[in-house]
């Protein structure tokens, strides 16, 4: 069998980029170790710049239906409510940023919704599809199954998680610490005797104990549990370990908790590939980078990494950029999951509040050797940033960048002739741009930026964009 692009791992970063390379023409396969689509809650947390993100995938309406805003913690103790507090610094919406807060949607549901998008652009996802190994060579890579079946592709993209058999395979190392000795349990549940409307804590009661959270998980019935345990104990993940230590750290008893539909445990931990890239294979999301849940990062890291990508497979194979613009997934995107996981680290630790950082909005690529700015020192907008919402002449940003195309938007500045696929917004005047020329790529970060048009075709050639 013979595809483009071979995908191994069906969770949100491999399904965001068969998304992308769907809607681009590219011939693409998912594969999937497991049966179906991971069933837990585990990452919940859609940051704002995936929101973003989803918005131009095509699936925001659905990921909006899908879940709800975090609600406010309530702390407990000795079964009384004892005070408030607001999980994440308030934010407004803007003109600029549409998606202000964090919207919570387990990760099974987002998978979901990712999952039918995919088909939907006629794209798939092959089941029990488990990897034994792979070899690759000057033309592509082969890739070998348990079934037996090979399959051919001109590029590999692992997404497979922390456990990925294809870092494995290729023998990249992860480096990284543990963030904290004390083991986690998260499950899915369905209980009684709270309510729906605050994410219920519970601290530790007595030396050696952690703490109980639970919080209702937005457009469900359920309620995500999560305890920390003492260094070196054995989690019981079972029913019965579930709802002992629900009804031992809270007033609830262990009835109150009518069901469990998922269970694991993990320990809190950071490690960063070694390299993001070997060859023809690209490793992205979890194989790339493992996280601590705190700050709701990981799976928005993993999701941006796909789009970073998906973009650049897509110019690539379709002969419209040289392949050297793939060197730039990795320079673009290892510097991103670095300051990420110590974003996550600090979150977990108590270091660092839930808030600006950890929206994302403010990530970019200004030293990436994508980005040109031709105007000297310049204070706000520039190249490399994300590239703002907002009406321009009459049109939504946001709108016009919707789609795989790249776009120059032109605000009290002539727009010069560009080729047609490339999609023009003109206005006089864009309180988040200033007066300039911004070519924004196709993953909406500023490519090139200048006063006149000088260098821009140029640039422009550079990626394949105009020909010579």
């Amino acid at each position: 069998m013979n595809t483009d692009v071979l995908i191994v791992g069906a969770g949100p970063t491999g399904l965001a980029l068969g998304i992308d390379l769907a809607r681009r023409g590219v011939d693409a396969l998912v594969v999937e170790k497991a049966g179906e689509l991971f069933p837990g809650s585990r990452g919940k947390g859609i940051q704002p710049r995936t929101m973003e993100v989803f918005d131009d995938l095509g699936v925001l309406d659905a990921i909006h239906a899908a879940g709800g805003g975090y609600p406010v913690g309530m702390v407990w103790q000795n079964g009384e409510r004892v005070g408030e507090h607001q999980m994440f610094d308030p934010a407004e919406a803007t003109e600029d940023s549409p998606y202000n807060e964090p919207w919570m949607v387990p990760q099974w549901r987002t998978q979901r919704i990712l999952g039918a998008r995919l088909t939907e652009l006629g794209g798939e996802v092959a089941f029990g599809r488990e990897l034994t190994g792979l070899t690759q060579d000057e033309e592509g890579v082969t890739a070998r199954f348990t079934d037996g079946e090979d399959i051919r592709a001109r590029y590999l993209v692992a997404a497979d998680g922390g456990r990925s058999a294809v870092r494995r395979a290729l023998g990249i190392a992860m480096t990284g610490e543990t963030v904290d000795p004390q083991p986690m349990l998260v499950a899915d549940v369905r209980l009684t005797g709270l309510d729906r409307d605050h994410w219920h804590v519970f601290p530790p009661s007595g030396e050696g104990d952690g703490f109980l959270a639970i919080c209702p998980l937005a457009g469900t019935e359920d309620f995500q549990v999560a305890a920390q345990f003492p260094a070196d104990t054995a989690v019981d993940v079972s029913t019965d370990g579930v709802r002992k230590v629900v009804a031992a750290r809270s007033h609830l008893d262990p009835s109150d908790v009518t069901e469990v539909r998922w269970a694991s445990d993990f320990r809190p931990r950071m490690a960063l590939a070694d390299r993001f890239r070997a060859g023809r294979v690209f490793l992205a999301g979890d194989a790339a980078h493992i996280h601590s849940p705190a700050g709701g990062q990981g799976l928005n890291t993993s999701v941006q990494d796909a789009y970073n990508l998906g973009w650049k497979l897509g110019a690539v194979l379709r002969g419209d950029a040289p392949a050297t613009l793939l060197d730039t997934y990795e320079e673009e995107r290892r510097p991103i999951a670095a300051d990420m996981l110590g974003l996550s680290a600090g979150v977990h630790r108590g270091e660092v509040r839930r808030g600006d950082a950890t929206r994302q909005l403010g990530l970019g690529y200004r030293d990436s050797t994508l980005t040109q700015e031709s105007r000297g020192t310049v204070t706000g907008l520039r190249a490399g940033d994300r590239a703002p919402d907002g009406l321009l002449g009459g049109t939504r940003l946001f709108d016009a960048f919707r789609g795989p195309h790249w776009t120059l938007v032109a605000v009290g500045s002539e727009a010069p002739e560009v080729p047609g696929a490339v999609r023009v917004v003109r206005g006089e005047a864009q309180e988040s741009y200033g007066t300039a020329l911004f070519l924004v790529r196709p993953d909406g970060y500023v490519g090139w930026a200048g006063t006149t048009a000088d260098g821009l075709r140029a640039y422009m050639e550079r990626l394949g964009l105009w020909s010579h």
